[in-house]
């Protein structure tokens, strides 16, 4: 039994874990790393899930008070990470700017290499530098009275 539940957390705490390191930001992924990383996301809440499953079923299989605490506290940690599988951190991470606010070129302070992306929509021209994009991801503006989205 208690192979199961070392298999159990091994394979919770993989589910988790290994798509927050590879997705995560201002990081180069490999296509294999990245394409395995989608793959956990999309099964690792059927992952989990069985992996809690077997870990509370562990729990019926104790004899004693210290193997019950022991695999109880491994068990609530299975299913700490079968809970965090259904949240997109991602999501939480990045917020998308809805009212930006712009100051002249004239008064920005930023080095002569920094990357920017810029739109021009009739006489109305906008810059968004890449080192804020980078971490909101989406921003939305109005330009010349048209919706526009910029991401990054």
């Amino acid at each position: 039994m208690r192979w199961i539940l070392a298999l159990s957390f091994l394979a919770a705490a993989f589910c988790a874990a290994y798509p927050m390191y590879v997705i995560r930001p201002f990081r180069e992924q490999g296509p294999s790393e990245l394409a395995l990383a989608l793959t956990v996301l999309q099964i690792r809440p059927w992952i989990t899930a069985l992996c809690a499953a077997l870990a509370i079923f562990t729990l019926w299989r104790s004899t004693s008070r210290k193997q019950r605490i022991l695999r109880g506290l491994a068990a609530f940690a299975v299913c700490a990470f079968a809970a965090v599988s259904y949240i997109n951190v991602f999501e939480l991470m990045f917020h998308p700017v809805d009212q930006p606010q712009f100051i002249a070129a004239s008064d920005l302070k930023l080095d002569g290499d920094e990357k920017v992306l810029a739109i021009r929509i009739g006489n109305t021209a906008r810059a968004y530098p890449v080192r804020s994009m980078a971490y909101h991801h989406i921003l939305n503006d109005t330009l010349d009275s048209r919706a526009v989205v910029a991401t990054y």
